[in-house]
């Protein structure tokens, strides 16, 4: 499956934001050798090259740009509300899980609730949409404002990922 997520980076420049994007996805597909793959695999907005991701699949999209930016807040605002609904959807189906299934349903998986319980409390992967500079996932509303707050010239880089 493919889903958009972003990376959020301190950089002066666009092409600065766009290398230390590509370094957290690298991050994230466990192409340094000191992380663990989260996703397969990549495809940032400025590739020409393929017909399945990137632009082929989600159309055009900012390679990079500026938190403060009109683009930037677009992207920021797509990658908070897909991680919040990402979130709402999975705590729902917890509450459902408690509500409706007895212990021994749940250990045995039924209707995938021990899913949905590892999901709400993932820290990344594919509930996640936005990332620090570090590969770390933003899971709450606190940490992308203090990341806002704290930040320079923070730029937010999306890709195309697949899981």
């Amino acid at each position: 499956m493919h889903m958009v997520i972003y990376a959020l980076v301190e950089a002066s420049t666009h092409d600065d934001a766009l290398a230390t994007g590509k370094t957290v996805f690298d991050r994230l597909v466990g192409a340094d050798p000191h992380a663990g793959a989260v996703f397969d695999y990549y495809v940032t907005f400025d590739e020409e090259d393929t017909s399945v991701a990137g632009k082929a699949r989600w159309g055009e999209l900012s390679t990079a740009a500026p938190v403060d930016s009109g683009d930037g807040q677009d992207l920021l605002e797509r990658g908070w509300e897909a991680t919040k609904e990402e979130f709402e959807r999975n705590l729902d189906r917890v509450k459902e899980a408690i509500d409706e299934l007895s212990d021994e349903e749940i250990m045995r998986d039924e209707d995938l609730a021990r899913h949905a319980f590892h999901q709400v409390g993932a820290y990344d992967g594919p509930t996640i949409f936005l990332y620090t500079e570090h590969g770390t996932g933003i899971r709450h509303r606190g940490q992308l404002d203090r990341l806002l707050e704290e930040s320079e010239e923070l730029w937010i880089v999306p890709a195309d990922v697949h899981f």
